[in-house]
């Protein structure tokens, strides 16, 4: 839908050539001539923006600027001048215009002054539906977000959650995929017995498989007791093996033949245990590569990954980002006594044009330390990370219209590979998926740009 702007102006010719020009850029214009007319369409009518004369009868530009911003503060007012006029112009901004053009108005400025007027009126109204009101918002046990991957991801959740199937959870880093695991538990009928959860990347080898079976007393040197493994701790319930791209070769056969059997055997014991454990697994590496590279038993990941849920980064969730600051703004701010009122305008644009290649965990580390820093009643931009301040989101160009600057298909693809290489971090698996090659094709394009 076009961008809807209300005009004020008492010369009805400036309208007339004004808003024909402005809905040749797109807008949808209504004027009038009357500032109180104008006043009465803003109460009757939904706008974006309002665009009015300075020098009116009656009621000045600057009069019914106040009159808006009091009424209809989330409606931005760009106001037009006489050229060189700085007094008026700075009157109108103290009275709350958003921005001032002026005479003659140049129309490609006033389309980008507009524009940019819109956006500030989008965002407002962003901040505003998100408030303080997390709570309503569309979530699955401890996920948050309304965005429509996590819209997909909680139905494949709902509908796998109450079987006994391993599921393979696939996702960057920071995504959350233990919150993911922990919600298939909490909606599973094993939801009232245990939830365990081993980070097998962060166990040393040699200790993982007792980690895991349990040891008999004497098993080994520094084994003074009997020690029940985490497998059994987790019976009748749910095991996360987290990092599972991580266990080493030796210990693979072993844990596939427990997935198998679901019998395990002590580390030092001569008896086989039964157990009851659902398995889920989780990685942020490109496991099928481990496979093809003879690091990761074929059989094992066909036992994991019977169901797959990839969960998506956060930079592909839209205004989740706003959603998820804003509840982790409430958290911090309460854990440190302090009472904050919400995110600033140009916070939100902050967080929304960062990356985030940390994901989730990289925002609450971010508002965690904007709320320790924060000297006002709303977080400021000088309280954000350096990197996040900073930030300008980078686009992938692939020429002008000049035809000397256009293109070969072959550049355009070795660009899009890149891109889409860098933008989920050498995954390959996702990258195949998200060009729509086979893992063929890749790399055979892998080593023809020299990107492997």
């Amino acid at each position: 839908m076009p961008a809807r702007i209300l005009m004020v102006d008492d010369d009805q010719s400036m309208c007339e050539a004004c808003g024909s020009a402005l809905r040749q850029h797109g807008f949808q214009v209504d004027w009038h001539v009357s500032p109180q007319a104008a006043l009465e369409a803003l109460r009757n009518g939904d706008f974006e923006a309002v665009l009015t004369d300075l020098n009116m009868p009656g009621m000045d530009g600057i009069e019914l600027c106040r009159q808006i911003v009091a009424n209809r503060p989330d409606v931005p007012v760009v106001v037009i001048t006489a050229f060189g006029n700085l007094n008026t112009a700075v009157g109108a901004m103290r009275a709350g215009a958003y921005d001032f053009v002026t005479k003659p108005v140049e129309m490609e400025l006033l389309a980008l002054t507009l524009n940019r007027a819109v956006q500030h009126h989008e965002l407002q109204e962003q901040i505003r539906l998100i408030g303080g009101a997390t709570a309503g918002t569309d979530r699955f046990e401890r996920l948050l977000g309304a965005s429509e991957p996590m819209r997909i991801l909680y139905d494949q959740l709902a509908r796998i959650a109450d079987t006994d199937a391993s599921v393979l959870i696939l996702g960057e880093s920071g995504t959350g995929k233990e919150l993911v695991a922990a919600a298939l538990h909490s909606r599973s009928r094993r939801g009232d017995a245990p939830f365990v959860a081993v980070n097998c990347a962060a166990v040393p080898e040699a200790l993982l498989e007792s980690e895991l079976f349990g040891h008999e007393q004497g098993a080994f040197t520094g084994a003074q007791k009997k020690r029940t493994g985490l497998i059994l701790q987790a019976n009748g319930g749910t095991l996360l093996l987290d990092e599972i791209a991580e266990v080493p070769p030796s210990l693979q056969p072993k844990l596939l033949r427990a997935l198998e059997s679901r019998l395990l055997r002590p580390v030092g014991s001569d008896r086989e245990v039964p157990f009851d454990v659902r398995f889920l697994a989780s990685t942020n590496r490109d496991l099928d590569s481990r496979v093809e590279d003879g690091l990761f038993r074929e059989d094992l990941y066909f036992r994991l990954n019977v169901i797959q849920i990839d969960v998506p980064p956060l930079r592909a969730r839209g205004m989740d980002i706003l959603v998820l600051a804003r509840h982790f703004l409430e958290e911090s701010a309460a854990r440190s006594k302090k009472e904050l009122l919400g995110l600033s305008e140009a916070v939100a644009e902050k967080l929304l044009g960062y990356d985030w290649p940390g994901n989730v965990r990289e925002l609450r580390n971010a508002i965690d330390r904007a709320v320790a820093l924060a000297r006002y009643s709303t977080l400021a931009v000088e309280d954000l990370p350096e990197k996040i301040r900073v930030h300008t989101s980078s686009q992938m160009s692939l020429g002008g219209s000049d035809p000397t600057e256009l293109l070969s298909m072959d550049e355009v693809e070795r660009r899009y590979v890149t891109h889409v290489m860098k933008a989920v971090q050498g995954n390959k698996t996702l990258a195949a998926r998200t060009l729509g090659y086979n893992r063929k094709t890749l790399y055979r394009k892998l080593a023809r740009y020299r990107l492997d």
